[in-house]
Protein backbone atom coordinates (compact mmCIF):
# COMPACT_ATOMS: atom_id res chain seq x y z
CA UNK A 1 0.00 0.00 0.00
CA UNK A 2 1.47 2.94 -0.89
CA UNK A 3 0.35 6.22 1.43
CA UNK A 4 -0.17 9.65 -0.20
CA UNK A 5 0.55 13.11 1.86
CA UNK A 6 -0.62 16.05 0.89
CA UNK A 7 1.37 19.44 1.94
CA UNK A 8 -1.08 22.03 3.73
CA UNK A 9 -0.89 24.46 0.41
CA UNK A 10 -2.29 21.18 -1.28
CA UNK A 11 -5.15 20.32 1.16
CA UNK A 12 -5.57 24.12 0.72
CA UNK A 13 -6.33 24.54 -2.69
CA UNK A 14 -8.95 21.01 -2.16
CA UNK A 15 -10.53 22.39 0.06
CA UNK A 16 -10.93 25.78 -1.64
CA UNK A 17 -11.73 23.95 -4.72
CA UNK A 18 -14.59 21.94 -2.64
CA UNK A 19 -15.99 24.92 -1.20
CA UNK A 20 -16.35 26.85 -4.10
CA UNK A 21 -18.46 24.06 -5.84
CA UNK A 22 -20.84 24.42 -2.57
CA UNK A 23 -21.08 28.07 -3.07
CA UNK A 24 -22.25 27.22 -6.81
CA UNK A 25 -24.60 25.04 -6.01
CA UNK A 26 -25.98 27.28 -3.83
CA UNK A 27 -25.34 30.50 -5.81
CA UNK A 28 -29.59 30.14 -7.03
CA UNK A 29 -30.14 30.04 -3.31
CA UNK A 30 -27.77 33.22 -2.24
CA UNK A 31 -28.57 34.87 -5.05
CA UNK A 32 -33.05 35.12 -4.74
CA UNK A 33 -32.15 35.80 -0.99
CA UNK A 34 -30.09 38.74 -1.47
CA UNK A 35 -32.60 39.87 -4.38
CA UNK A 36 -36.02 39.03 -3.00
CA UNK A 37 -35.59 38.53 1.24
CA UNK A 38 -32.21 40.76 2.26
CA UNK A 39 -32.43 43.84 -0.22
CA UNK A 40 -36.39 44.05 0.36
CA UNK A 41 -35.68 44.30 4.30
CA UNK A 42 -32.69 46.82 4.28
CA UNK A 43 -34.77 48.74 2.10
CA UNK A 44 -37.92 48.81 4.44
CA UNK A 45 -35.41 49.82 7.70
CA UNK A 46 -34.66 52.63 5.82
CA UNK A 47 -38.04 53.12 4.56
CA UNK A 48 -39.46 53.49 7.68
CA UNK A 49 -37.48 56.70 8.74
CA UNK A 50 -38.76 58.39 5.72
CA UNK A 51 -41.99 59.95 4.42
CA UNK A 52 -42.09 58.00 1.31
CA UNK A 53 -45.66 58.17 -0.68
CA UNK A 54 -44.15 56.27 -3.29
CA UNK A 55 -44.87 58.77 -5.73
CA UNK A 56 -42.26 60.79 -4.84
CA UNK A 57 -38.81 60.43 -3.90
CA UNK A 58 -38.23 59.40 -0.18
CA UNK A 59 -37.70 62.01 2.33
CA UNK A 60 -35.50 61.28 5.41
CA UNK A 61 -37.93 62.47 8.45
CA UNK A 62 -36.16 60.43 11.61
CA UNK A 63 -38.03 58.89 14.34
CA UNK A 64 -41.50 60.89 12.69
CA UNK A 65 -42.99 57.54 11.60
CA UNK A 66 -41.97 55.74 15.06
CA UNK A 67 -43.15 58.46 17.33
CA UNK A 68 -46.30 58.96 15.66
CA UNK A 69 -47.48 55.27 16.19
CA UNK A 70 -48.19 56.56 19.91
CA UNK A 71 -50.35 59.39 19.20
CA UNK A 72 -52.62 57.28 16.65
CA UNK A 73 -55.41 55.61 18.09
CA UNK A 74 -56.13 52.87 15.23
CA UNK A 75 -52.57 51.44 15.37
CA UNK A 76 -53.30 50.53 19.10
CA UNK A 77 -56.56 49.00 18.50
CA UNK A 78 -55.47 46.70 15.81
CA UNK A 79 -52.11 46.06 17.91
CA UNK A 80 -55.36 45.08 20.55
CA UNK A 81 -57.49 43.26 18.68
CA UNK A 82 -54.33 41.48 16.83
CA UNK A 83 -52.91 40.45 20.35
CA UNK A 84 -56.40 39.25 21.63
CA UNK A 85 -56.64 37.40 18.59
CA UNK A 86 -52.77 35.95 19.18
CA UNK A 87 -53.90 35.14 22.62
CA UNK A 88 -57.25 33.45 22.37
CA UNK A 89 -56.99 31.50 18.82
CA UNK A 90 -53.07 29.71 19.60
CA UNK A 91 -54.05 27.65 22.82
CA UNK A 92 -57.43 27.30 22.30
CA UNK A 93 -56.41 25.67 18.69
CA UNK A 94 -53.70 23.86 19.63
CA UNK A 95 -56.12 22.22 22.62
CA UNK A 96 -58.22 21.09 20.21
CA UNK A 97 -55.49 19.66 17.93
CA UNK A 98 -53.97 17.50 20.12
CA UNK A 99 -57.38 16.54 21.23
CA UNK A 100 -58.39 15.60 17.94
CA UNK A 101 -54.58 13.95 17.25
CA UNK A 102 -55.53 11.76 20.39
CA UNK A 103 -58.51 10.89 19.05
CA UNK A 104 -57.34 9.92 15.51
CA UNK A 105 -54.22 8.02 17.18
CA UNK A 106 -55.70 4.67 17.17
CA UNK A 107 -55.81 1.87 13.73
CA UNK A 108 -59.30 1.23 13.11
CA UNK A 109 -60.90 0.70 9.99
CA UNK A 110 -61.01 3.85 7.54
CA UNK A 111 -58.84 5.96 9.84
CA UNK A 112 -56.41 7.55 6.96
CA UNK A 113 -60.35 8.95 5.62
CA UNK A 114 -61.07 10.82 9.04
CA UNK A 115 -57.59 11.89 9.03
CA UNK A 116 -57.81 13.20 6.03
CA UNK A 117 -61.02 14.71 6.27
CA UNK A 118 -60.27 16.85 9.80
CA UNK A 119 -56.96 18.24 7.69
CA UNK A 120 -58.88 19.49 4.87
CA UNK A 121 -59.98 22.79 6.52
CA UNK A 122 -56.19 23.18 6.80
CA UNK A 123 -55.92 23.35 3.14
CA UNK A 124 -58.37 25.47 2.61
CA UNK A 125 -58.92 27.78 5.21
CA UNK A 126 -55.98 30.85 4.09
CA UNK A 127 -57.77 30.52 0.98
CA UNK A 128 -59.76 34.16 -0.01
CA UNK A 129 -62.98 31.55 -1.30
CA UNK A 130 -63.08 29.94 2.46
CA UNK A 131 -62.99 33.81 3.61
CA UNK A 132 -65.75 34.70 1.42
CA UNK A 133 -67.73 31.50 2.64
CA UNK A 134 -67.55 31.99 5.97
CA UNK A 135 -68.39 35.75 5.18
CA UNK A 136 -71.57 34.03 3.91
CA UNK A 137 -72.26 31.85 6.90
CA UNK A 138 -72.38 34.59 9.70
CA UNK A 139 -73.82 37.30 8.37
CA UNK A 140 -77.48 38.46 9.03
CA UNK A 141 -79.36 36.41 5.91
CA UNK A 142 -76.89 33.36 6.32
CA UNK A 143 -76.90 29.77 7.25
CA UNK A 144 -75.97 30.09 10.57
CA UNK A 145 -78.83 31.92 11.18
CA UNK A 146 -81.20 30.37 9.46
CA UNK A 147 -79.88 27.09 11.40
CA UNK A 148 -80.42 29.23 14.48
CA UNK A 149 -84.32 30.15 13.12
CA UNK A 150 -85.25 26.25 13.39
CA UNK A 151 -84.93 26.13 17.12
CA UNK A 152 -86.54 29.68 17.45
CA UNK A 153 -83.51 31.60 18.12
CA UNK A 154 -83.28 34.61 16.15
CA UNK A 155 -79.69 35.44 14.85
CA UNK A 156 -77.94 38.60 14.38
CA UNK A 157 -75.79 39.79 11.97
CA UNK A 158 -72.33 38.07 13.40
CA UNK A 159 -69.78 39.74 11.61
CA UNK A 160 -71.59 43.46 11.48
CA UNK A 161 -71.97 43.49 15.39
CA UNK A 162 -68.60 44.60 17.35
CA UNK A 163 -69.33 42.49 19.93
CA UNK A 164 -69.15 39.13 18.02
CA UNK A 165 -67.07 39.95 15.14
CA UNK A 166 -63.82 39.13 16.27
CA UNK A 167 -65.15 35.84 17.49
CA UNK A 168 -66.44 34.70 14.21
CA UNK A 169 -62.84 34.40 12.78
CA UNK A 170 -61.20 33.50 16.18
CA UNK A 171 -63.45 30.45 14.72
CA UNK A 172 -62.53 30.72 10.84
CA UNK A 173 -58.38 30.39 12.78
CA UNK A 174 -59.24 27.27 15.21
CA UNK A 175 -60.86 25.30 12.56
CA UNK A 176 -57.36 25.79 10.50
CA UNK A 177 -55.66 22.93 13.23
CA UNK A 178 -55.20 20.66 10.58
CA UNK A 179 -51.12 21.29 10.51
CA UNK A 180 -50.87 21.02 14.07
CA UNK A 181 -53.18 17.84 14.53
CA UNK A 182 -50.77 16.27 11.75
CA UNK A 183 -47.50 17.35 14.02
CA UNK A 184 -49.12 16.45 17.48
CA UNK A 185 -50.33 12.95 15.99
CA UNK A 186 -46.73 11.94 14.32
CA UNK A 187 -45.70 12.63 17.77
CA UNK A 188 -48.03 10.61 19.54
CA UNK A 189 -47.13 7.68 16.98
CA UNK A 190 -43.31 8.38 18.21
CA UNK A 191 -44.37 7.02 21.66
CA UNK A 192 -43.33 3.56 22.98
CA UNK A 193 -46.43 1.63 23.48
CA UNK A 194 -44.45 -0.29 26.47
CA UNK A 195 -44.75 3.13 28.44
CA UNK A 196 -48.06 3.21 28.29
CA UNK A 197 -48.12 -0.51 29.42
CA UNK A 198 -45.85 0.13 32.44
CA UNK A 199 -47.88 3.65 33.45
CA UNK A 200 -51.24 0.56 33.31
CA UNK A 201 -49.84 -2.08 35.19
CA UNK A 202 -48.27 0.58 38.20
CA UNK A 203 -52.46 1.66 37.58
CA UNK A 204 -52.44 4.76 35.95
CA UNK A 205 -56.10 5.24 33.72
CA UNK A 206 -56.20 6.78 30.64
CA UNK A 207 -55.99 10.37 31.69
CA UNK A 208 -53.15 9.94 33.98
CA UNK A 209 -51.01 7.82 30.99
CA UNK A 210 -51.75 11.02 29.41
CA UNK A 211 -50.94 13.44 31.47
CA UNK A 212 -47.67 11.82 32.84
CA UNK A 213 -46.75 9.50 29.87
CA UNK A 214 -48.11 11.47 26.23
CA UNK A 215 -47.43 15.15 27.34
CA UNK A 216 -43.98 15.01 28.85
CA UNK A 217 -42.72 13.58 25.28
CA UNK A 218 -44.93 15.76 23.69
CA UNK A 219 -43.28 18.96 25.08
CA UNK A 220 -40.56 19.88 22.39
CA UNK A 221 -44.10 18.88 19.59
CA UNK A 222 -45.80 21.45 21.50
CA UNK A 223 -43.17 24.00 21.83
CA UNK A 224 -42.28 23.83 18.10
CA UNK A 225 -46.50 24.41 17.54
CA UNK A 226 -46.44 27.03 19.60
CA UNK A 227 -43.73 29.11 17.69
CA UNK A 228 -45.12 28.52 14.46
CA UNK A 229 -48.62 29.32 15.43
CA UNK A 230 -48.33 32.74 16.87
CA UNK A 231 -46.18 34.11 14.37
CA UNK A 232 -48.81 32.88 11.60
CA UNK A 233 -51.39 34.35 14.30
CA UNK A 234 -49.80 37.94 13.55
CA UNK A 235 -49.12 37.72 10.12
CA UNK A 236 -52.93 36.69 9.67
CA UNK A 237 -54.83 39.26 7.27
CA UNK A 238 -57.02 37.01 4.35
CA UNK A 239 -59.86 36.69 7.13
CA UNK A 240 -59.99 40.18 8.44
CA UNK A 241 -59.20 41.61 4.74
CA UNK A 242 -62.29 39.54 2.97
CA UNK A 243 -64.80 39.11 5.97
CA UNK A 244 -65.11 42.96 6.59
CA UNK A 245 -64.38 44.71 3.57
CA UNK A 246 -60.81 45.71 4.23
CA UNK A 247 -62.34 48.43 6.23
CA UNK A 248 -61.60 46.66 9.32
CA UNK A 249 -64.95 45.60 10.60
CA UNK A 250 -67.72 47.21 12.94
CA UNK A 251 -66.36 50.37 15.29
CA UNK A 252 -62.69 48.28 13.98
CA UNK A 253 -63.54 45.25 15.78
CA UNK A 254 -61.46 43.37 13.19
CA UNK A 255 -58.84 45.66 12.33
CA UNK A 256 -55.95 43.40 12.80
CA UNK A 257 -52.49 45.04 12.19
CA UNK A 258 -51.47 43.37 9.19
CA UNK A 259 -54.72 45.12 7.81
CA UNK A 260 -54.30 48.42 8.99
CA UNK A 261 -50.38 47.92 7.54
CA UNK A 262 -51.81 47.14 4.44
CA UNK A 263 -54.40 50.35 4.72
CA UNK A 264 -51.80 52.72 5.00
CA UNK A 265 -49.45 51.39 2.67
CA UNK A 266 -51.60 50.62 -0.29
CA UNK A 267 -54.32 53.61 0.37
CA UNK A 268 -53.19 56.15 2.04
CA UNK A 269 -50.07 55.41 0.88
CA UNK A 270 -48.31 56.01 3.53
CA UNK A 271 -45.51 53.87 2.74
CA UNK A 272 -42.57 55.18 5.45
CA UNK A 273 -45.35 54.47 7.92
CA UNK A 274 -46.28 51.10 7.12
CA UNK A 275 -42.59 49.95 6.98
CA UNK A 276 -42.33 50.84 10.39
CA UNK A 277 -45.15 49.34 11.54
CA UNK A 278 -43.57 45.90 9.62
CA UNK A 279 -40.66 46.80 11.72
CA UNK A 280 -42.61 46.90 14.58
CA UNK A 281 -44.00 43.62 13.87
CA UNK A 282 -40.93 41.77 13.63
CA UNK A 283 -39.89 43.09 16.65
CA UNK A 284 -43.04 41.95 18.91
CA UNK A 285 -42.99 38.47 16.69
CA UNK A 286 -39.35 37.86 17.58
CA UNK A 287 -39.84 39.31 21.70
CA UNK A 288 -42.76 36.47 21.65
CA UNK A 289 -40.02 33.82 20.13
CA UNK A 290 -37.63 35.06 22.33
CA UNK A 291 -40.08 34.72 25.44
CA UNK A 292 -40.99 31.17 24.69
CA UNK A 293 -37.46 30.01 23.80
CA UNK A 294 -36.52 31.58 27.06
CA UNK A 295 -38.90 29.83 29.40
CA UNK A 296 -38.75 26.88 27.35
CA UNK A 297 -35.91 25.13 28.99
CA UNK A 298 -38.69 24.88 32.15
CA UNK A 299 -41.18 23.39 30.28
CA UNK A 300 -39.76 21.09 27.30
CA UNK A 301 -38.02 18.14 28.00
CA UNK A 302 -35.73 16.42 25.63
CA UNK A 303 -35.50 12.74 25.50
CA UNK A 304 -34.93 9.51 23.95
CA UNK A 305 -38.18 8.01 24.06
CA UNK A 306 -36.86 4.75 22.40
Amino acid sequence: MVSRTFSPELRRRRRARENGVGYLFMAPWLVGFALLTAGPLIASLYLSFTKFDLLQPPEWDGLANYTKMFNDSRFWQSLSVTMIYVVVTVPVQLAFALAVAVLLNREIRGIAWYRSIFYLPSLLGGSVAIAVLWRQLFKGDGAINAILALVGIKGISWISTPSTALGTLIILHIWQFGSPMLIFLAGLKQIPVELYDAASVDGANWWARFRYVAIPLLTPIIFFNVVLQIIAAFQAFTPSYIVSGGTGGPSDSTLFYTLYLYQQAFINLNMGYASAMAWLLLILMSVFTAVIFRTSGSWVHYSDAS
